[in-house]
């Protein structure tokens, strides 16, 4: 038996095992339960209809050992199998899965993402939908929560969930991770709050959440701090998204087919100017430089950056640190170069939102505005 079998086989004996020590605590908590209600009680609130849309990642992972945490094989686990794992969720709402990719986050690409968005889209259509919990890795999650947060034109809950380890994991987080994302998509107070990305008991916006560890299960952040928790079974949001999303953007993910390729390229010290040149011989319409500090440019690299400029692309100041704005015609004179600064957008993120933006305009001014509002 090779090692992918060994694997396989493995995630399948713990995820049955949980589901039948699922099953028994479910039945022993029915056997702990008093006598039915008398029939004058209200009737029972109706159960929101939650699809689970299965893309792969560390959540549909399995390892060779059970302390194989950080060493395992992502996207191996079917994600009608990952529900079938957490019984609980039944309780909570009536879902089903959908795969869509058995793919890790990391080879998310403009084709997947719009391929996603747009199956997302159609099933916020139908009147039997309710929510939408999307099952992603985590090194891109972030990635496709802001593109969904910008293109998605609904109010219904979506909510983009993973884990750090594996279901075979001792410490494995995927379980309730699942679970409090379909709480979060089945609660009303979810609507109109955009997507929303839940792992270890925070409820966060696509927009400003970032990975900010390589293991540890709480490396989410968001600069301005979660929109809320989740705590024993419930969702308590404490704040709102303050910029526009979903049904407040331009953008329609039904109408966009194609997206413009966008390059992000790394500043560090002696850094080599042919990166901007390879980007533009790349076909990148933009270009977003991922520059020290206060999106400081070296001055052996402003030259290369005005001439990528002077060919037509767009270059936007971003900042490597990971937090903080951008501040326009500070370290670099912006209006004199035609550059753009991205607030207080990740490199990342950036490039999402000029790839969406240049759908729609090439001129600077109109992108530099579409930065300050999203």
């Amino acid at each position: 038996m090779n090692r992918f079998a060994r694997v396989t086989t493995l995630a399948a004996a713990l995820l049955s095992a949980s589901l039948i020590s699922g099953t028994a605590s479910a039945q022993l908590a029915t056997a702990a339960q008093p006598s039915a209600a008398p029939a004058t009680a209200p009737a029972q609130a109706r159960k929101a209809n939650i699809v689970i849309i299965g893309t792969g990642g560390t959540i549909a992972g399995a390892g060779a050992s059970a302390i194989n945490t950080a060493a395992y094989q992502s996207a191996v686990v079917p994600v009608d199998k990952i529900i079938a794992s957490v019984p609980e969720v039944s309780k909570v709402a009536n879902v089903k899965g959908e795969q869509i990719f058995q793919i890790g986050s990391e080879s998310f690409n403009n084709e997947r993402l719009l391929k996603l968005g747009k199956r997302v889209s159609e099933l916020l259509k139908q009147p039997d939908v309710d929510g939408i919990v999307i099952t992603h890795g985590t090194d891109t999650i972030e990635e496709t929560a802001y593109f969904l947060n910008l293109t998605l034109k609904s109010d219904k809950p979506v909510v983009v969930v993973g884990s750090m380890r594996p279901g075979t994991a001792l410490g494995a987080d995927g379980a309730l991770n699942l679970y409090d994302a379909v709480l979060v998509a089945s609660n009303p107070a979810s609507k109109g709050k955009g997507t929303l990305v839940v792992l270890n008991d925070e409820i966060h916006t696509g927009r400003d959440v970032t990975k900010s560890n390589t293991f540890k299960a709480e490396t989410f952040r968001s600069q301005f701090g979660p929109l809320g928790y989740v705590v024993e079974g419930r969702s308590l949001f404490y704040r709102l998204p303050a910029r526009p999303h979903t049904l407040q953007t331009e953008w329609d993910i039904d109408k966009i087919d194609k997206l413009p390729e966008v390059a992000v390229v790394y500043a560090y010290g002696n850094v080599n100017p042919a990166s901007i040149d390879a980007a533009v011989k790349n076909g990148a319409k933009a270009i977003i430089y991922a520059a020290t500090g206060n999106g400081s440019v070296g001055d052996y690299m402003v030259e290369p950056l005005k001439a990528a400029r002077a060919k037509g692309v767009q270059i936007v100041r971003a900042s490597r640190t990971g937090s903080g704005v951008v501040v326009r015609n500070a370290e670099q004179p912006d209006d004199k170069y035609d550059w753009i600064v991205t607030d207080d957008q990740l490199p990342q993120k950036a490039r999402i939102l000029m790839a969406l933006a240049l759908t729609q305009t090439s001129d600077p001014k109109a992108l530099q505005q579409v930065f300050w509002k999203y």
